[in-house]
């Protein structure tokens, strides 16, 4: 059976030899993280083994970090030998693609190879039990981009929720060799360092450390980390480390090193394995990606602190914007507060002058209605005068005649009947007076503007018959106006008093007062027309003004009132003069709307 497998590698070496032969070299480039000549120590027996198998020189560069990464970006190297987290960052910037994972020792798992072992002094009083004790501390570490002595540590601190980052830890990073961990723990600068695991046993075996002079802390899981037979680690496990063949490599030489890997004999210790095909790195990517670092490290920039730091100026400028905003809001709110209030006190300031408006104005009205009494006061004489005056004759008549004893029942039915009318009489005029004198609430209901007019020349009847003629234009018969009775009763009467007024003072009392019913622009027009000398502008401009008045014994509130009456009512009163060819004088006309079709016919005319 040996003697096969001594075959079967012969054969392999044969035609590797013959597929390598046109290749002068083979550039190997490897992660430095050991001091000195360590590196180059650990990686020269692969680099020896491959150029046996390949026939073909192996340059060997044990590079650091920053020089491994320039060398790929140079194209100087075919192959790169590193840990997993500085693979996958190699594998998202250059292309690098891994051939090969490095297993830990001769029978282990590739899957299973790299961790950290987080170190403190042996002395240390009180020992820490879990990562999460040391929250707080000291801890030294080679470099933050460093998988296994920091990362992978830093990935298990945020799972037991210290973030190291964030002031968790007092973090110290040493820089390359890893050795300078030990050493700052051993002398104290640090409380606690991070190892790559199984360092700290081949150390203590070649004597660079004390043996027993450093303790690991065990993981969170009570050591079932899968660490390698006689090594010690503080967190899992993750994929070995990879061996990667770079963009500009030939497939073809990455297939023979990838037979050359795959023939390398395994060896047994701390460090020793072998290689094996490539191990799944999804959960290196998960770490990396907690973590925030390379490849992932642009999950940084979408962070509330890395935006604040960012876009600081925007934000401050747009919170500055939106307190401007929030405070002109806010004054705007008391501005309309205090703007609505002010409002609402006018309205009610002007609803209350209004009502007192309306209180003076029906004090004026009732003042103008006792002046018209005063001069209504010979009429109402005259006009009870003869009703009573009837009245007395027929009793008296009654009385001669029942003493001569030729008093007739049908001449007795009608004389009472004649008293009864003339009593009637009187009792309406004294009623009209009393309704034109007295104070009430307007009552608008639908008027026959023809018996309005009857009304008001029956309370002027001492008048000579010929002193009004009244004109009703056709169809106005069956209009009808909405309004208040006596209030439309006292403008008509001040109106026509006014006229009389104005032809005893012309002279002209056998020219007839005209009243005219016509209908106009939609409404119902009362013209009242004298005959006398046309006013001039000014005295027409002050005609309506409260005071003003060209009678030597007028108040001057008649037609102002007149006016205000009409225009309550929705309607208007104005002056216009008379031309000379039409006879001269001024036509007070008095517009009221007209009422409703059914509210005049649900209304009794006045």
């Amino acid at each position: 059976m040996k003697r096969g497998v001594f075959a079967s590698r012969r054969v392999l070496g044969v035609l590797l030899l013959c597929a390598a032969a046109a290749r002068a070299e083979v550039r190997l480039g490897a992660l430095a993280v050991l001091e000195g000549e360590d590196t180059r120590r650990q990686w020269q027996p692969l680099a020896d083994g491959l150029q046996r198998a390949l026939g073909v020189p192996v340059r060997l560069q044990a590079l650091a970090p920053a020089a491994l990464e320039q060398a790929v970006a140079r194209g100087a190297l075919d192959f790169v030998v590193t840990n997993p987290g500085h693979y996958v960052a190699l594998e998202a910037r250059h292309g690098a693609t891994r051939i090969a994972t490095r297993s830990a020792g001769a029978q282990g798992d590739p899957a299973h190879a790299v961790g950290s072992a987080v170190v403190v002094r042996a002395d240390a009083p009180g020992p820490p039990a879990t990562l999460a004790a040391l929250r707080g501390w000291r801890v030294a570490a080679v470099a933050e981009e460093a998988f296994g002595g920091y990362q992978l540590a830093a990935v298990e601190w945020l799972r037991q929720g210290v973030d190291a980052e964030a002031g968790g830890l007092r973090r110290a990073f040493t820089g390359y060799p890893m050795q300078r961990v030990a050493q700052a723990v051993l002398s104290g600068e640090a409380d606690a360092g991070v190892l790559r695991t199984c360092l700290l046993e081949l150390w203590e075996r070649d004597g660079v450390v004390p043996a027993g002079a450093l303790r690991v802390v065990p993981a969170d899981d009570d050591g079932g980390t899968g660490a390698p037979p006689g090594c010690r680690a503080s967190t899992p496990l993750y994929p070995g480390w990879a061996f990667a063949a770079l963009a500009g490599t030939p497939p073809e030489l990455s297939r023979q090193v990838l037979l050359a890997l795959l023939a390398q004999p395994g060896e047994s210790g701390a460090l020793d394995g072998v290689w094996t095909v490539p191990a799944d790195y999804q959960r290196v990517h998960d770490a990396l990606r907690l973590l925030q670092v390379e490849p992932y490290a642009f999950l940084r920039e979408t962070r509330l602190q890395a935006l604040l730091h960012r876009y600081w100026g925007v934000a401050a400028a747009l919170l500055a914007l939106a307190l401007v905003g929030v405070a002109y809001l806010l004054r705007v709110e008391v501005l309309v507060k205090r703007r609505t209030a002010e409002l609402t006190h006018s309205l009610h300031e002007r609803e209350r002058l209004a009502r007192q408006n309306a209180q003076h104005q029906e004090a004026l009205g009732h003042l103008s209605r006792l002046s018209i009494l005063g001069e209504l006061s010979a009429m109402l004489a005259h006009e009870l005068n003869h009703p009573l005056a009837t009245i007395a004759n027929y009793a008296a008549g009654l009385r001669r005649r029942a003493a001569r004893g030729d008093l007739a029942p049908q001449d007795l039915e009608r004389a009472l009947r004649d008293i009864a009318h003339e009593s009637e009489r009187a009792a309406r005029v004294i009623g009209g007076v009393r309704a034109l004198a007295r104070k009430r609430v307007p009552d608008r209901v639908a008027i026959d503007p023809r018996a309005l007019v009857g009304e008001a020349l029956t309370l002027l009847g001492g008048w000579q018959p010929q002193a009004v003629r009244v004109a009703c234009a056709p169809g106005a018969e069956a209009l009808r106006v909405r309004g208040d009775a006596p209030q439309l009763l006292q403008v008509l009467l001040n109106l026509l008093q006014n006229a009389r007024d104005v032809h005893r003072a012309a002279g002209c009392e056998g020219e007839p007062i005209g009243v005219e019913i016509v209908p106009e622009d939609g409404c119902l027009a009362l013209a009242v027309r004298d005959h006398g000398p046309p006013l001039s502008p000014e005295a027409l401009a002050l005609l309506f003004t409260p005071f003003h008045t060209t009678k030597p014994d007028g108040l001057g509130l008649g037609l102002s009132i007149s006016r205000g009456i009409a225009e309550a009512h929705g309607g208007a009163l104005h002056a216009r003069p008379v031309p000379p060819h039409e006879g001269g004088g001024m036509r007070m006309v008095l517009l009221l709307p007209l009422a409703q079709p059914e509210a005049a016919d649900g209304d009794t005319p006045a």
